[in-house]
């Protein structure tokens, strides 16, 4: 080290860099080589604990997004904690779908065009050739169509709303008019003297169980699309009433499940509103019955709820 402080490059020839060595005293050597050994030490506790950490993290994450969450690799489960209201079945899907190994390894493949599916219908929109392409440029004579420029694309038309008007026969007889008028019968409904048909209930249903869009959401698309509000409420109606429809199957589902020689049980406990006007939720319960590769049911202690309470 000079005078003014800066530091002194050591020798780049090895003999004077073993001289150097040689005079450095062995106290110093031996504190060097104790201080090196002390930090390697240290650097391997924190690597463990850093291990141990991520492991209790990554537990704590299965945890909270269930077992179908086991199949997802750290990075996969991070990204789920930054998407909120993230529902089990997404959780599920995100597991089943194919792992993407890094890094990738081989050559890139070259990437192929999808051919759309040959069952879809197909609305063709021909584009005419301008007029001036229309004549020869040499003789001046009409130019005639040898073929066809063809390509596809995926396209989609927009839900239509529109109002369905239902118009019943009457008829009466003009000679006698003591046998009154008679009219056409209504068809079935799923909810009688309901705005909504039966199309709008059960879209309703299979976007909220096979789409998971709620229902609040849905309310607001409605109202969005077509100007017609309807509250949360009544597309709640709609669903219970549905599932009044379908309890014979259930029942038949439940008789089938309890016909086997394995059974899988899962309790939720619910605050329920009760209609007494007291202002307090009832503790009500959900349990859920299933077998691997079977029938799901589910059953409630409330009648609150609209549900059996002595059972499927």
């Amino acid at each position: 080290m000079s005078n003014s402080g800066s530091i002194t490059p050591l020798p780049l020839d090895p003999e004077l860099l073993g001289e150097l060595l040689e005079k450095v005293p062995a106290e110093v050597i031996e504190q060097l080589t104790h201080n090196w050994q002390k930090q390697t030490e240290a650097l391997a506790q924190s690597q463990k604990e850093n291990r141990l950490l991520r492991e209790l993290l990554r537990l704590l994450r299965v945890e909270k997004y269930g077992p179908a969450s086991e199949r997802l690799s750290d990075e996969q489960l991070e990204l789920l904690e930054q998407e909120p209201g993230v529902s089990e079945a997404e959780v599920k899907a995100e597991s089943e779908r194919a792992q993407l190994q890094l890094p990738l390894k081989g050559p890139k493949p070259r990437p192929v065009r999808q051919g759309l599916p040959a069952e879809l219908p197909r609305i063709e929109h021909l584009i005419t050739c301008e007029p001036q392409e229309c004549v020869c440029g040499a003789c001046g004579q009409e130019k005639v169509v040898i073929g066809y420029e063809s390509a596809e694309q995926l396209d989609v038309e927009p839900a239509k709303y529109f109002v369905r008007v239902t118009k019943r026969e009457k008829r009466a007889c003009p000679h006698c008019p003591e046998q009154g008028v008679a009219c056409a019968p209504l068809p079935p409904r799923i909810i009688e003297k309901s705005l909504a048909s039966d199309r709008l209930i059960i879209e309703t249903i299979v976007n909220k169980y096979a789409d998971y869009v709620p229902l609040y959401r849905q309310s607001a698309i409605l109202e969005r699309d077509s100007g017609v509000e309807l509250s949360r409420a009544t597309l709640c109606g709609w669903v219970m009433r549905v599932g009044e429809l379908l309890r014979p199957l259930s029942r038949a589902m439940a008789k089938e499940l309890l016909g086997g020689d394995y059974l899988q049980a899962d309790e939720t406990p619910v605050g329920v509103q009760m209609h007494d006007g007291r202002g307090q939720n009832h503790q009500a319960y959900l349990w859920q019955y299933s077998r691997p590769g079977g029938a799901v049911i589910s059953t409630s202690n409330s009648h609150a709820v609209g549900k059996d309470p002595n059972g499927f």
